[in-house]
């Protein structure tokens, strides 16, 4: 800014020489000119209104460039509720144009030009916008300049006469923390409304054009201990050079709150410190108000004249009140110190009350000495005033106070306020706000416990539900017989004018006093509910915490309450004509910008038919334009998230308050018409939350649930989302994200896709967003895992990312948020930074929206959506308590770990038993001499095999439980079960393969039978066809002639082969029931069941005497509960047929004999099946028995027959037939027959080797193949295995299949088994290739044999 030359220069007030008559006949027209000037004239006076200002339209969300004088008012309110410390600077347009090219040393320079009307001074602008502004915006202006830093108006000039108006209810919304230096150890601190605190209050005025500037002065006291600030604003500020207009006599009010560092605070009280613009000669009235009430009055001057001099000589009480603070820089200085002198002398003044400013002094230093002459006063309690004790020394000067106009309104709010009296609140809310007491609450329980059917004991569901009834009917009778209490007519009766300034200033009535009366009140419950927390004793601290709530009390509990008289008003028998313009009320109050309560957090529940009724008013009042954007705000506690609304809005949530509240609140935002059409919308719905994951509150055992409830709800309510984080890298950081990541996925569930961002609060620096790379790549990380989780219980495996439940750009919605404050609270300015990057993030979301705009519901579809919601939160239809949700995802872990090491101890002990199997196969004879003993070997050697895998399975069960990154503490509980588990599944496994030993060690001795039969045939064909050989040499034959002879020895030699006896199948499996049965008297039954072939032909049917009798039965033997009976047992026996048919009918589809194993297995089966069902008569286990082995005898008898021919010696001889004419032809013509015989031997022996082998590997390689597969999730857990066969179910749509899964649960499991390895191995002809991966290992092996063969080293040895 260029210096100007003193005889040009514009001192502060400058151009403002009027005298106070000129003033009182030029103010209407110098007022209606500046207000034309700015576009405001048809907003004066009072008409412009925080509802229409809080409209979402195109001026709201400007931020370009001021074009003209008439975009300033508006840019100026518009930066204002961004909180943007910036806001004063858009007072006038830019002129650089036209300076560009001028001489800069051309006295035209100086002189005024055009671009002068385009200028504006921020102090005329303040004070036009708070004349034209009516009392709510007033008071949102004060509050949002406050929390800026920036003086605030006390008494604001009149532009039509010389009155000024006292602006208390302008400044009663003001409220203020600090920390005196007296509560410094204690880390107290001291909360009050500014206008209610007792203060030392310091004015600061000038006599004419002092060339000291009052204004830096006081910037420089308030800013000590601080970055400087400009909170008065000056002459050297920009625009504050600007001539003023209407300024003149208007008067600041600012003040310093200490933070409790000594270090810091320049005084160890809150101090406040007023400012009067303009001369005092010319402003005697406001000059004389301030005198009165202020602790010391400090008179900016350079000298005094004659009139001057009259005016301080007037004054009382000099010597204690009045500082003359000079600037002896000037010119004349000696003449003008000499006239200071002479009043000083005149007033009888003491030395240390006249100050004044040398050249050899900056203004720092000046600033310094004046705080020195403040703070002995500060001491003087005597000296300090409240600013609601001024209204009577206004009036008696002749001053407007602005509230003096709605007597009625306050005088209401006192008397409800006044009927607390000395009583407790809870007891006050106990007689007067009786409908949200504790039948309320209790309502809200019953309510839930129907719809969970919790604490049912051992009464059946019906007759519980009916008892919860009749106890909801009671207390809602109990409720609507209620009559509304006294305080409540009276609040409702003043609530119901028709003048909307009226009631909003009633309600701001009720919340200033219920605050004070609160934050009274609630003191001494904070300091002990601090302590408890501590100390960590539950019980105690949900009883401090139930009392916070109960000796709560604010506006929304009376609003809550009228809500309860509508709620409850249809149960009454005198249903209300007195209530049913209560929702209108309630929907009006919404239109202004009052918030409505959506979830009562004290009680959960939520008022549905009040809700409804308000909501659907509302619809009717915009002519059913009713599209709402629904935005939510989630975070934790104190995080700063209501800041973050009321910043990105312009709304005033509230943040900091002696009360405790809980639950959701909306507030309505209205959309203009010039912005409809692009967002699609005509609300933007705010929804504002308690806090999550309260660190206090953790300590409960519902505090998980609740806040789950909470965050799903709002969510669902929702269609964008904002997570609020107050630090990167915050430690509750992770906690909210598990609360939001379950409850998205629940959204996605129900067919919501809510468009999320995540604000990272307290995260400044240009090159945040690229060095948080790394954070936002871990935060990503968290969602992903948080999701997979949350996927996983709700049984959707196929969810695997967060952006797969919502729409989310990790990159993009990812907002880094500088801190709110810049410096140190309580005088810490706000960030500019801050509200930059929220105005940024508004920007955003709602141009992000606008492509979803089609996904947005009017009211009716909204209050249909919060009803199905609230149903499903009502009847716990999602997992609640994320903390049982991860003991869950813990247990579901550990199974999935356990199910993998399973198959590996099976996977391994199949493995050595296929290996131990073609052991006893290929033994030789010579070690095959005792069998017996050899399969003991065999089983011994299992024995340690499996112990060995049982001891590592344990092994690796106790490394799982010492890590630390799986929750493995949460199931420390379910140690020993899995540790049973293993020590059961080593006694199966042992049980399995004794058993296949067994097998194998009968079929190894069939085949020594038959193989002895073999030989010694075999022997005896060599034998002749050597002879019969010897006998062709000395002819000569043809070949038809050698087959001949060939044929004809062939039927002699073979004729006399026997094969293998039939066993007798029927009298094994009579011989295994007899053991089954030993300890039962069935003798009779066994010894006359006749031929077991013949059994079980038919269809089981359940007879008379297979059901128990008792008394009952008896007489109703024909009637329907035997009937009931025998259809139980038959089904019974029909699942258990079922299911061993299947047993055996895959037993015999096995290419090797019977044994008496397969019988015991069966008949282990039934026992199984039966065990289950107690109280069944032994004669029906016994035919149902019999029936299942006549079966399995005739399909055992098949088994045994087929391979009886498999292995008959006549039937194995005839194979090789072929092969012995081969060489008795070759032999009598000595032909070369090496080729041949290598032919034959791969096709006799290798071949079937080969398919054995591949065959016997072909089913642990299925089974791998399925687990390591994309369908592997499927068999992963028993829940997810359900999971899959249920969703298959649902989408087949079969009933028949529907019948089968419910009443033959293992048939229908074994069948979609099999059924989904076949799909499995037809894909890509998976099976061929498992096939020939075999078949490569094997044929590798060969290579290798023959090759080592043809070196000489032997087959025997390279094969081994």
């Amino acid at each position: 800014m260029i210096s100007l030359p003193p005889g040009l220069r514009r001192q502060e007030g400058s151009g403002n020489g009027q005298t106070m008559s000129t003033m009182n006949k030029e103010g209407p027209a110098v007022l209606s000119g500046f207000l034309s000037k700015l576009g405001l004239q048809d907003f004066y006076p009072n008409k412009l209104t925080l509802r229409s200002f809080l409209e979402i339209n195109k001026t709201s969300l400007y931020d370009g460039v001021v074009t003209s004088v008439k975009e300033i008012p508006w840019c100026f309110l518009r930066k204002l509720f961004k909180i943007n410390a910036e806001c004063r600077s858009c007072t006038q347009l830019s002129n650089n144009d036209n300076n560009e090219n001028k001489d800069p040393f051309s006295p035209d320079r100086y002189t005024p030009d055009d671009s002068a009307d385009n200028k504006v001074n921020p102090l005329d602008l303040i004070v036009a916008l708070f004349l034209c502004a009516d009392s709510s915006l007033q008071q949102e202006m004060a509050l949002k300049m406050s929390m800026c830093q920036f003086s605030v108006p006390l008494l604001l000039p009149n532009g039509h006469n010389s009155q000024c108006t006292l602006m208390l209810w302008a400044l009663r919304d003001i409220v203020k923390e600090w920390r005196p230096h007296d509560l410094s150890e204690s880390r107290g601190f001291v909360e009050d409304n500014i206008v209610q605190a007792d203060l030392p209050f310091f004015s600061f005025v000038r006599l004419k054009n002092c060339s000291l500037s009052k204004s830096q002065i006081l910037n420089h006291i308030l800013s000590r201990g601080q970055l400087h600030h400009n909170m008065f604003i000056h002459r050297d500020m920009k625009g504050g050079a600007n001539t003023r207009k209407i300024a003149n006599g208007l008067v600041e009010v600012c003040w310093f709150l200490p933070d409790g560092n000594r270090n810091l605070d320049i005084f160890p009280k809150p101090v406040a410190f007023a400012n009067l613009r303009g001369d005092i000669a010319q402003l005697f009235t406001q000059f004389s108000f301030l005198y009165e009430v202020s602790t010391a009055t400090f008179v900016f001057l350079d000298k005094v004249d004659e009139n001057e001099h009259k005016i301080l000589t007037s004054l009382q009480d000099v010597k204690s009140k009045l500082f003359l603070v000079v600037n002896g820089r000037s010119e004349n200085a000696t003449k003008d110190i000499k006239s200071v002198k002479a009043t000083k002398e005149k007033l009888d003044l003491p030395n240390s009350n006249v100050k004044i400013k040398d050249s050899t002094v900056n203004v720092a230093e000046f600033s310094e000495n004046l705080c020195e002459l403040i703070k002995p006063h500060l001491s003087d309690v005597k000296s300090t005033i409240r600013i609601e004790n001024m209204p009577d020394k206004a009036v008696d000067l002749g001053l407007s106070v602005d509230e003096n106009n709605t007597d009625k309104q306050r005088k209401s709010a006192e008397e409800i306020i006044n009927s607390i009296g000395e009583q407790s609140i809870p007891d006050y809310k106990k007689q007067q706000l009786h409908l949200q007491g504790d039948n309320w609450k209790r309502l809200s329980k019953i309510e839930s416990k129907k719809c969970r059917i919790k604490d049912i004991g051992d009464s059946s569901s019906t007759g519980y539900e009916s008892q919860l009834e009749a106890e909801q009917n009671q207390i809602r009778k109990g409720q609507s017989q209620l009559k509304p209490s006294k305080a409540m007519k009276r609040f409702i009766e003043t609530l119901s004018t028709s003048d909307k300034e009226k009631r909003d200033f009633f309600l701001k009535s009720m919340k200033f006093k219920l605050d004070t009366h609160s934050r009274d009140k609630l003191t001494e419950l904070r300091n002990r509910f601090k302590e408890q927390c501590k100390k960590k004793d539950a019980k105690v601290i949900a009883e401090l915490d139930r009392a916070l709530v109960d000796s709560s009390l604010g506006i929304e509990h009376y609003m809550r309450e009228m809500g309860l008289i509508y709620e409850f008003s249809s149960q009454s028998e005198d249903p209300a004509d007195k209530v049913t313009h209560l929702p209108g009320l309630a929907a009006e109050m919404l239109l202004d910008g009052h918030p409505l309560e959506l979830l009562d957090g004290d009680a959960s529940n939520i008022p549905e038919r009040w809700l409804t009724d308000v909501l659907m008013e509302l619809h009717r009042k915009v002519g059913e334009k009713s599209k709402l954007l629904v935005l939510t705000v989630l975070g934790v506690q104190g995080s700063g998230k209501s800041t973050l609304l009321n910043t990105m809005f312009g709304v005033q949530f509230p943040v900091s308050s002696g009360r405790c509240t809980r639950g959701a609140y909306m507030l309505f935002l209205r959309v203009g018409e010039d912005m409809r059409e692009e967002i699609n919308c005509d609300f933007i719905v705010l929804i504002d939350t308690e806090g999550l994951k309260s660190p206090q509150l953790a300590q409960l055992e519902d505090s998980y649930e609740h806040d789950n409830e909470l965050a799903t709800f709002v969510i669902g309510m929702s269609d964008i989302t904002i997570i609020n984080v107050a630090m990167e890298n915050s430690t509750e950081m992770k906690d909210v994200l598990q609360i939001a990541a379950h409850a998205f996925l629940r959204m996605k569930e129900i067919g919501k896709k809510p468009v999320c961002h995540f604000v990272h609060q307290n995260v400044a620096g240009v090159s945040a967003h690229t060095k948080n790379m790394s954070e936002r790549k871990h935060l990503l990380d968290q969602l992903n895992e948080m999701t997979q989780i949350a996927a996983e219980m709700e049984g959707r495996p196929f969810i695997k990312k967060f952006t797969d439940v919502l729409d989310c750009d990790v990159e993009k919605n990812n907002w880094n948020i500088p801190g709110l404050w810049l410096g140190t609270p309580p005088m810490a300015p706000v960030n500019t930074g801050y509200s930059e990057v929220v105005a940024d993030l508004k920007k955003n979301l709602l141009a992000v929206k606008s492509d979803r705009s089609d996904e947005l519901s009017q009211i009716p579809e909204f209050l249909e959506w919060m009803r199905s919601l609230w149903k499903a939160v009502k009847y716990e239809n999602f997992i609640f308590s994320f903390r049982n949700t991860l003991v869950a995802h813990a247990y579901d872990n550990l199974c999935k770990e356990f199910n993998q090491w399973e198959w590996e101890f099976r996977k391994e002990i199949f493995s050595w038993q296929k290996e131990a199997e073609l052991e006893i196969f290929n033994v030789d004879e010579t070690e095959f001499q005792r069998p017996n003993q050899f399969a003991q070997t065999k089983k011994i050697q299992a024995l340690q095999k499996i112990v060995d895998q049982e001891k590592l399975m344990k092994q690796k069960l106790e490394e799982y439980y010492k890590s630390k990154d799986r929750h493995v503490h949460l199931i420390e509980k379910y140690n020993i079960e899995f540790f049973n588990s293993i020590s059961g599944l080593k006694n199966e496994i042992q049980h399995s393969v004794n058993n296949k030993l067994d097998c194998a060690l009968e079929l190894r001795k069939s085949l020594k039978e038959v193989q002895d039969i073999q030989r010694k045939s075999r022997e005896l064909i060599e034998e002749q066809v050597m002879k019969l050989l010897s006998d062709c040499k000395h002819r000569t034959l043809s070949e038809e002639e050698l087959k001949h002879e060939f044929e004809k020895m062939w039927t002699e030699v073979t004729a006399n082969v026997s094969g293998l006896e039939e066993q007798d199948i029927s009298a094994r499996i009579i011989g295994q029931l007899r053991k089954n049965f030993l300890n039962h008297n069935v003798s009779e039954e066994l010894q006359n069941i006749g031929d077991l072939n013949e059994i079980g032909k038919g269809s089981f049917e359940v007879k008379t005497e297979h059901v128990k009798k008792n008394i009952v039965t008896r007489f109703l033997r024909n009637h329907i509960l035997n009937k009931d009976t025998n259809r139980e047992l038959q089904n019974l026996a029909d699942g258990v047929i079922d299911s061993c048919t299947r047993f055996v009918q895959n037993t015999a589809k096995n290419h090797a004999d019977y044994n008496d194993c397969f019988t015991n297995e069966l008949l282990k089966i039934i026992d199984i099946s039966l065990q289950q069902h107690k109280d069944l008569k032994l004669k029906f286990q016994i035919d149902l028995t019999l029936h299942i082995c006549g079966i399995a005898t005739r399909e055992f008898l098949y088994m045994h027959r087929k391979f009886l021919a498999k292995i008959d010696p006549k039937i194995q001889l005839e194979k090789f037939k072929p092969q012995y004419l081969s060489d008795f032809l070759d032999l009598y013509k000595e032909n070369d027959d090496c080729q041949r015989k290598a032919s034959d031997f791969v096709q006799l022996c290798i071949r079937p080797a080969v398919e054995q082998y591949i065959s016997r590997s072909l089913g642990t390689d299925i089974v791998d193949e399925i687990l390591t597969s994309s369908h592997s999730a499927q068999y992963s857990s028993r829940s997810l295995f359900q999971y899959n066969i249920q969703k298959e179910l649902l989408l087949k749509d079969d009933f028949e299949s529907f019948v089968k899964y419910i009443c033959k649960y293992e048939i229908y499991v074994k069948d979609w088994i099999f059924q989904h390895m076949l799909q499995k191995m037809s894909e890509d002809k998976t099976l061929c290739k498992l096939k020939n991966k075999t078949l490569k290992v094997i044929v590798q092996k060969i290579t290798e044999a023959t090759e080592k063969a043809s070196k000489g080293e032997g087959w025997c040895s390279a094969a081994r």
